[in-house]
């Protein structure tokens, strides 16, 4: 038990870590650098969306060597593959080199964020890793809680490429000696193999694959959209700025409650069950927010939030539930590709339909919620 808990605590730390340097990154530095590059903020986020495709594209890859190799030594390479990415940003003399960076991190991003974790898990514990990936997610729910401080003073102290190369020493300092010493190894070849034999089922149906990379998508770009432009949109149901800010500051606390409720009272529910839960939580989220008006802007985001929290834990657990930890890591992979590819997209698409309609753009987003519900209804539970 202790060495599960130790296991989680290091993910949980060095997923804040990785996704504090990464993903939450150009939220805070895309002003400076487009300032300092003389090209818009449109333009620095643009290069973040395709570096976000080439984590889609290799994603597969990457679980695949997690399940060969086990995660130890993918993360502990992904903390080096992070720093050289961070340095070469810090030191771009241009935006050509700028972006050649946020190729080295889309590759980084691919073999250290979520689905590496959880398929490191999957690797050590088997069907019984679902609370281990729920514990990580409660402990890097507070990624950008983390991250977007420390970006910004480390860039008030030493400046945009100072606050990437402060980024690049952590990952080398704390993030590589975590990872590499404190996991534990994979388990040894013939503890594998009788393993893989006690798990092994039917093979996945390429059907049942096919709808969850679906509900993944559709529930990915909904939380990336609103994840862009919350503020915005409440503010165009009739809050005001302030109220707004207010309002979308109870994200983060709803995901992590919804998480601490996943961890304690729903751990014994089917994943299946959890999921039609989380997916369902946006659109009746949207049915509150066009029935009450500004006076519900709080609940809201209260329901979104917490089913945004369980969506992401049930990425890690239902394709472990549905298809068994043989093979997790690249079908992980696999499945979670296309919501990658949404998460790259959402922002600025999402943006268009929010400037051309409203809140109306949210029937998008509700509509999305309601066919991944029955989606999942169409999936067949793992026999055996």
């Amino acid at each position: 038990m202790a060495s599960r808990a130790l296991t989680v605590s290091v993910l949980g730390t060095t997923q804040t870590l990785s996704w504090g340097s990464s993903y939450y990154l150009p939220a805070i530095l895309a002003t400076p650098i487009a300032a300092e590059f003389g090209v818009s903020r449109a333009t620095i986020f643009g290069i973040f969306s395709v570096a976000l495709l080439l984590t889609a594209v290799l994603g597969p890859a990457a679980g695949r060597a997690i399940d060969q190799r086990g995660g130890r030594d993918v993360l502990a390479l992904s903390n080096v593959v992070f720093a050289v990415g961070l340095v070469m940003m810090g030191l771009a003399p241009g935006l050509v080199v700028f972006c050649l960076a946020w190729a080295v991190l889309g590759v980084a991003m691919a073999m250290g964020l979520y689905d590496a974790a959880f398929a490191t898990l999957a690797g050590l514990y088997g069907k019984e890793a679902r609370n281990s990936i729920t514990g990580i997610t409660l402990i890097a729910g507070f990624a950008s809680t983390v991250g977007w401080p420390t970006s910004a003073l480390m860039e008030a102290e030493w400046g945009w490429r100072g606050a990437c190369l402060g980024w690049a020493a952590l990952q080398i300092v704390l993030g590589l000696p975590l990872n590499r010493f404190l996991l534990p190894p994979v388990p040894p070849p013939e503890k594998r193999a009788a393993a893989a034999s006690a798990e092994t089922g039917p093979a996945p149906r390429f059907a049942d694959m096919a709808l969850l990379a679906f509900v993944l998508a559709a529930a990915g770009f909904s939380a990336s959209a609103l994840g862009a432009h919350l503020p915005g949109l409440l503010q165009a149901a009739g809050t005001t700025a302030a109220a707004a800010v207010a309002a979308g500051a109870l994200l983060g606390p709803a995901q992590v409650g919804a998480r601490i409720l996943e961890f304690g009272f729903l751990r014994g529910v089917d994943p299946l069950v959890s999921a039609r839960i989380a997916v369902v939580a946006h659109p009746v989220a949207v049915a509150v927010l066009f029935a009450g008006g500004a006076p519900m802007a709080a609940v809201f985001v209260l329901i979104h939030g917490a089913g945004n929290g369980m969506l992401t834990i049930t990425r890690g657990t239902l394709p472990l539930a549905l298809f068994g930890p043989v093979g997790y890591g690249q079908r992980q992979g696999l499945i979670t590709a296309p919501a990658r590819a949404t998460q790259a997209f959402a922002p600025y698409f999402f943006g268009l339909l929010v400037d051309a309609y409203g809140t109306g753009s949210l029937l998008l987003t509700a509509g999305l919620g309601i066919a991944a519900l029955v989606a999942l209804y169409g999936l067949k539970p793992r026999a055996g």
